[in-house]
């Protein structure tokens, strides 16, 4: 079969970032186990650093097709690859959200009792972002349009594609050594979801949001798990990153790769050279 190594690479790396990252919403929501953003988001960001730790040698590591789009803009991938890439990292976002489901359904089912939530209303979404994002998040009051909902997921995705770019390509020389690019791309994740969370809960992943998000659709939270009727979902979790990791790519190959190119292969800050 070919890209088989893809395919295995990118819906084992996906299944594992989307286990780990709601999981934490999932057990904060629940149980009350974590106290605070910044909490949650170290969670996402240590899913998202051992994700790529058990899956970059089968498949880079993309685990997110915004991820994709941009490595196949920047030259980095065929565009041939994109199939199986996409399907990959929404078949793994997928057997996560079904395999959180599973686990908490008790618990959440308890947590619906307790508070009376009835499933599917719009009162649900408080259980419901355990698998999809909401703009605001629920209980939030912060005021987010759709279109500061979009600027807001594509501009932390732009940040989180460049920092890819600047951490794992040979002509940045201030980059980490390879075995520790994960764990700043993990922390990356960490500080975008700190930023951009109260307002969008930070998806910055069209298939950590669908595939999740289709589970609770799929499992009674019905139209709660769609909330928007305007399409605002789509707008702001599928497209948005999608332009904001486009646009990443074409910064870094247009802008700062040039640059990069043209200075010595060693940082000299003090050098008086124009």
């Amino acid at each position: 079969m070919k890209c088989k190594r893809e395919l295995i690479g990118e819906a084992l790396g996906t299944f594992m970032l989307v286990l780990f990252g709601c999981g934490s919403v999932a057990v904060s929501v629940l149980f009350g186990a974590h106290h605070g953003l910044m909490q949650v988001a170290l969670a996402w960001g240590i899913g998202v650093t051992l994700a790529i730790y058990a899956t970059r040698h089968l498949s880079c590591a993309h685990l997110n097709p915004a991820v994709s789009l941009s490595m196949a803009l920047s030259g980095r991938m065929s565009f041939r690859k994109m199939p199986v890439y996409l399907a990959a990292q929404f078949a793994g976002a997928v057997l996560a959200g079904l395999v959180l489901y599973t686990l908490f359904a008790p618990s959440i089912a308890a947590y619906e009792s307790v508070h009376g939530i009835v499933r599917g209303t719009p009162a649900s979404v408080q259980t419901g972002m355990m698998f999809g994002e909401y703009y605001p998040g629920p209980g939030n009051t912060a005021v987010v349009s759709l279109p500061l909902a979009m600027g807001a997921e594509a501009f932390g995705t732009f940040l989180l594609v460049l920092m890819i770019f600047a951490l794992t390509e040979g002509c940045n020389v201030g980059r980490p050594n390879d075995t520790l690019a994960p764990v700043f791309i993990g922390l990356t994740v960490t500080s975008i979801i700190c930023l951009i969370a109260p307002l969008t809960q930070a998806g910055l992943n069209p298939a950590r949001d669908l595939g999740p998000r289709l589970v609770a659709w799929l499992t009674g939270w019905g139209g709660a798990a769609f909330p928007d009727r305007v399409g605002g979902f789509f707008h702001v979790y599928v497209l948005a990153p999608l332009v904001g990791g486009a646009l990443a790519a074409l910064f870094f190959v247009r802008v700062l790769e040039p640059l990069m190119v043209t200075q010595p292969t060693e940082c000299n800050c003090k050098s008086d050279q124009p």
